[in-house]
């Protein structure tokens, strides 16, 4: 009695420091018992074992079952020597149930925390994943999560993203992110209280990880400016959030719902003329100076490229020169037809009207087949020429001017 009753004291102190349930703990060991009872000769086909919480006294009643599962007929059939195997048993099902129920704990802990950041401690990293210790549970953060020369020193603590929480049989693995562009958002929910409390919001955000970043941010007070409340006094707060990014440069835009005022501002720090919008390609035409233009475009093209991404237009930036070389080269009159190979193999410009088709030399010295010299004439001045049939066409040289001094001289 005073070993079933310090059995039971240990089975409570164990829960509580483990934070299960008693019922928890002795369903697993009635469940083990009825296991450990089959296998006994003798033991009846359909078994159920019962607890008691107050007393730990442990009964096994054997059962028959009808056809529908309805017990018939029950009766106590305890082993006389049970409570040796119920001691022997109860050992490996509690430890078992313990290490379940606490990889269940920290499951549960982290399940559907999807999407918030965490901060862990650095304690392996090779080429394949980076191992992060979040206290209870280990956090792994892949190659393909990690921000391209960003090295990770041993005992570092690191700030990441959470993108996946998977439930193994080993326990809980959390699946981290450093490039995810969520992690931007997180970290200036924690360096800027008006995100934090929803006065402000971050509207979009696109990110090149390890370079630049760019955030479009909104007010829903007139009287809190977004952009000063995410930068902060003298930078102070967008400096934190770069820190942490190591240095990564962060863009902080004011959104807008015009879309064409908002891929001007995306488009920051260049200064652009004019937006034209097609919606039905979702593409926008940006017109800047000259001198913008290099900036608009940003090194490798990623100032323009963040810019699409945050705005999911499709950007093309072009400026005023180039702009006014192609509305001339669209107000040329050209030839419509195509240049094709003959029989004789020679290419030969085709009309679209139809007609004898011109090979490049006939083109060049006015004549077709077919056409009188005057016909030729009129033909020269009033149809456009074709587009070049290759590269090599030769085109016909200017003539020298003569010089008016040495013409002079020559005349009697």
């Amino acid at each position: 009695m005073k070993d079933t009753f310090a059995f039971l004291d240990a089975l409570q102190q164990l829960a509580r420091d483990k934070g299960i349930t008693v019922d928890t703990l002795l369903d697993a060991l009635a469940n083990a018992l009825v296991a450990a009872y089959k296998r006994m000769p003798g033991a009846a086909e359909e078994a159920v074992v019962t607890i008691d919480p107050d007393s730990g006294d442990i009964r096994v009643y054997g059962q028959e079952l009808d056809e529908d599962g309805n017990v018939v007929r029950e009766w106590d059939d305890t082993p006389k020597d049970f409570g040796r195997i119920a001691a022997q048993t109860a050992k490996q099902v509690i430890l078992q149930r313990i290490r379940e129920a606490e990889r269940d704990m920290k499951y549960e802990e982290y399940a559907g925390r999807e999407g918030d950041i965490v901060t862990g401690i650095i304690q392996q990293s090779d080429n394949r994943y980076t191992l992060l210790d979040l206290g209870k549970v280990e956090a792994l953060l892949p190659q393909a999560e990690q921000v391209p020369y960003e090295r990770y020193e041993h005992g570092a603590r690191l700030k990441a993203y959470i993108v996946e929480v998977r439930k193994t049989t080993k326990g809980p693995q959390i699946v981290v992110s450093r490039t995810h562009p969520g992690l931007i958002r997180r970290l200036f929910e924690l360096e800027v209280p008006e995100i934090s409390s929803g006065v402000v919001e971050i509207k979009a955000a696109a990110r090149d990880p390890g370079h630049r970043t760019k955030i479009a941010v909104w007010s829903n007070d007139a009287n809190v400016d977004p952009v000063g409340a995410c930068v902060g006094a003298r930078g102070a707060r967008v400096r934190m959030v770069t820190n942490e990014l190591r240095g990564e440069k962060v863009d902080i835009v004011p959104y807008s719902d015009d879309p064409r005022e908002f891929v001007m501002r995306a488009l920051q720090p260049a200064k652009v003329k004019e937006v034209l919008l097609d919606e039905e390609t979702g593409t926008a035409t940006v017109i800047v100076h000259d001198f913008q233009l290099s900036l608009a475009i940003g090194k490798e093209g990623q100032n323009a490229r963040l810019a699409a991404r945050l705005t999911g237009w499709r950007i093309d930036i072009k400026s005023e020169s180039q702009l006014a070389e192609e509305e001339a080269y669209a107000n040329q009159e050209w030839a419509e037809g195509e240049w094709v190979q003959n029989e004789d193999g020679e290419m030969v410009w085709q009309p679209a009207e139809g007609g004898e088709a011109v090979s490049a030399e006939q083109w060049a010295s006015g004549e077709s087949s077919g056409e009188t010299e005057e016909g030729s004439e009129e033909s020269e001045e009033s149809e456009p020429a074709p587009p070049a049939a290759s590269a090599d066409t030769e085109e016909p040289a200017a003539e020298a001017p003569v010089p008016k001094a040495e013409t002079e001289e020559a005349t009697p």
